[in-house]
């Protein structure tokens, strides 16, 4: 029997969807589950594609089923169990053998893993996959760490399997160990504050405007055919039209408002404050999860102070709509900006070399936040690689400037009507923090200085570095 060209462990509904779409584009699979019956299931329900599939019922079977060096990607629950599946093949490999995590890992497990089997002959790869069930059928946004020879063993297989932008395909090898799974934490991190700021702005829209579910819902299907094209704003118009088919009332507004998370938005804090870069607006969106999740703490305040009263609303309200959608688009660079800076530290730290135009290139289609806006930053970061950030290049420069004075408006009036946007508003102060030249820190300075004696630089450059604070404090006592 002729040899699969790359095997896969894990047959739920993700791996199950990529495992149809290997075979799909001509690639041979072997396959296997923990649980034989599952494997025979989805071999049994494989169709026309069974010719390219091997189901496999041990992993004995299913390694000798894999053409050397064999590439194994493991997609099953990120952890512990991924470190199980490990240890339990790793007795049937051999020397140049590739297992690849394409979980929504840690990137700094997928470090350690690197460093466990660096002198056992195998290797590793980090692959970060998005684009949810669909995408990983269809075609996903795939990120890439590892050795650069085993990303060219494994080159041809996710080439073929990626989405493709212009058929340009969304797939790349970022760098070594952890680079893939750090770059799609980020991913999520933009993610979680893009549909952080949708909400905010369907908020405003609904209990601003008093608008429906349906006219919001029109509304970002017009937003869709412009700046704003993107996956989220379609998904979103989607959602907001459709009816709930056992009340026909609008779905949405029978939906919990409680958002649930799996980690890696919290990460991309995480890692955004290790490497000391301000990620105020991906900060405000995990937060806004957490404060939705507290639904009955929530219902207790509400009947303890009331609401405010909505600010009087714009005389013009078509006017105030566009506000709303520029406003969006400045938020969105905000974050954007905020996550390519996180990456930017990374690569610097880990000596990654991460390519900021390839990563912006390969979000472009098959991933969550997949847009129009991500063509134009790939086009600046290919002018500019370097650049300290994406809100100081020509072409983003200007959109802040076009967008800033609706950012301005619509953070104030959802201020004033006691409306939440806390990534919108994040969005602005970071704007605003950025590009000040003089902020307001020296007197943080002078705090630290009076009360632990760290010490100041000064404007002037006299080489006095402690402030007249009092006896016995500071150079100047």
């Amino acid at each position: 029997m002729e040899q699969a060209e790359i095997g896969l462990i894990g047959l739920g509904v993700m791996g199950s969807n990529l495992s149809l779409n290997i075979a799909e584009k001509g690639n041979r699979i072997a396959v296997f589950n923990r649980t034989p019956e599952a494997t025979r299931q989805f071999y049994a329900h494989a169709g026309d594609l069974q010719k390219q599939i091997i189901p496999c019922e041990t992993l004995e079977e299913f390694v000798a089923a894999i053409r050397p060096p064999r590439p194994i990607i493991i997609m099953i629950k990120a952890g512990d169990p991924v470190d199980q599946q490990m240890e339990l093949l790793r007795p049937y490999l051999s020397a140049g053998d590739i297992m690849i995590d394409a979980g929504n890992a840690n990137f700094r497990d997928t470090m350690r893993r690197f460093d466990h089997l660096k002198d056992s002959g195998l290797t590793f790869i980090g692959m970060g996959v998005s684009g949810g069930e669909e995408g990983a059928r269809h075609g996903p946004s795939i990120m890439v760490g590892g050795k650069e020879e085993s990303w060219k063993r494994v080159e041809n297989v996710l080439t073929s399997i990626s989405a493709k932008f212009n058929g340009d395909p969304c797939v790349a090898w970022l760098g070594e160990n952890g680079a893939g799974h750090f770059v799609k934490t980020i991913h999520n991190g933009i993610e979680y504050a893009d549909m952080q700021m949708i909400a905010e702005i369907y908020g405003i829209l609904r209990d601003g405007l008093g608008m429906s579910a349906a006219e919001i819902g029109e509304v970002f299907d017009k937003w869709n055919n412009g700046r704003l094209n993107s996956y989220l704003i379609e998904i979103s118009a989607t959602v907001l039209k459709a009816a709930d088919p056992i009340s026909g009332k609008p779905m949405v507004d029978l939906i919990v408002d409680a958002a649930g998370q799996k980690g890696t938005g919290k990460w991309s804090v995480i890692e955004a404050q290790n490497m000391g870069v301000a990620a105020t607006a991906i900060e405000a969106a995990v937060a806004g999860r957490i404060l939705s999740s507290q639904k009955s703490e929530r219902e207790a305040a509400e009947k303890i102070f009331g609401l405010p009263k909505i600010a009087d609303l714009p005389s013009d309200k078509a006017a105030f709509i566009n506000d709303l959608e520029n406003a969006l688009l400045a938020g969105k660079i905000g974050a954007y900006a905020q996550g390519f800076a996180v990456m930017a530290a990374a690569s610097a730290e880990y000596k990654w070399n991460l390519p900021m135009p390839t990563i912006a290139r390969i979000w472009r289609a098959g991933c969550i936040i997949r847009s129009q806006f991500l063509d134009e930053i790939t086009s600046a970061f290919t002018k500019d690689p370097d650049v300290a950030n994406l809100i100081v290049t020509p072409a983003f420069a200007q959109m802040v400037k076009d967008t800033d004075g609706a950012l301005r408006r619509v953070v104030s009036f959802a201020a004033l009507s006691g409306l939440p946007a806390p990534a919108l508003a994040s969005a602005l102060s970071y704007f605003d923090a950025y590009r000040r030249a003089r902020g307001t820190a020296n007197l943080i300075q002078a705090q630290r200085d009076f009360f632990g004696a760290h010490g100041f630089d000064r404007i002037d450059g006299v080489d006095k570095h402690h402030g007249p604070w009092g006896s016995g404090l500071g150079e100047f006592a």
